[in-house]
């Protein structure tokens, strides 16, 4: 399920440092990598574009990309708002613009509404790992508490460490910023 996003965004630093701007051919996606080229073909009317991936998101359970406004558009579904869709990653190259906002990975261990969980969970993976953190992060007029591992200049470095910690019986999710 695709859905757009656009002027509340517009003229925001996205996830691989670019400024959003909601007229370009981009997308978010946790799916894919920054930089990856993606065609997205709308299952109600068949549309197609092709969108560069440089944010992440979307935050909604049930949707995979969050399309710029333009892109939106040519699908066809500024309208209604979200519509089925099939994506299909056309290039996996990793995209960085300026060295200072390359991505970097953590392992997420947990993301808690109660901050003593969060500190809790902190401590017990700290017996083993001395990069463990707890960052407050607001969403709908709540705070959470992410606890995380890294940063991890690779994917790959980012998932030997989750595989490694799962055999604590946490499930880890492995994010970039």
């Amino acid at each position: 399920m695709a859905s757009w996003y656009g002027p509340g965004f517009n003229g925001h630093r996205t996830a691989n440092g670019d400024i959003y701007n909601q007229e370009d051919l981009t997308a978010a996606s946790m799916l894919f990598p920054l930089g990856s080229r993606v065609m997205v073909t709308n299952l109600n009317n068949g549309r197609s574009v092709e969108v560069t991936i440089n944010d992440r998101g979307p935050f909604k359970k049930d949707r995979k990309i969050d399309l710029s406004h333009r892109a939106a558009g040519i699908l066809g579904m500024i309208g209604p708002g979200t519509a089925p869709v099939r994506m299909v990653m056309m290039s996996a190259q990793s995209y960085v613009q300026n060295a200072a906002y390359a991505p970097r990975y953590f392992v997420q261990a947990g993301s808690f509404a109660q901050k003593d969980n969060a500190y809790r969970l902190r401590e017990q993976l700290a017996a083993y790992y001395p990069d463990v953190s707890v960052t407050q992060v607001a969403a709908g007029g709540r705070n959470y508490y992410r606890v995380r591992m890294g940063a991890f200049t690779t994917r790959n470095d980012a998932r030997a460490r989750a595989m490694e910690s799962s055999r604590l019986g946490l499930p880890m999710v492995i994010v970039s910023e």
